[in-house]
């Protein structure tokens, strides 16, 4: 295995977490940014309100976008396992694990 080998592996893997969580993390984010400037407009500072929305709203995303992500991820696996010739060069001989 070559360092540029690993160095696309890293990459590809580093992608593929921030493509998984991006839209949980982006539907947190907009509820926040909702319920502050309400919060701001009513002069209704509780925190509980903000906390329980956003957790409400993230676990749904995170249910609607499960096949999506699983998709993802499955995709990954089958590319990391289709590449194991490369990572593991065929003219070194094999040694048993000694």
């Amino acid at each position: 295995m070559d360092a540029q080998f690993a160095v696309d592996l890293t990459r590809d893997a580093i992608w593929m977490a921030l493509m998984i969580s991006s839209p949980i993390l982006i539907a947190g984010t907009l509820v926040g940014l909702i319920v502050g400037l309400l919060q701001a407009l009513t002069q209704v500072q509780e925190q509980t309100i903000a906390i329980v929305l956003k957790i409400i709203i993230m676990i749904l995303v995170a249910a609607y976008t499960i096949p999506w992500m699983t998709e993802i991820m499955v995709q990954h696996g089958t590319n990391i396992l289709n590449n194991i010739p490369r990572i593991i060069p065929s003219d070194e001989p094999w040694t048993g694990g000694t």
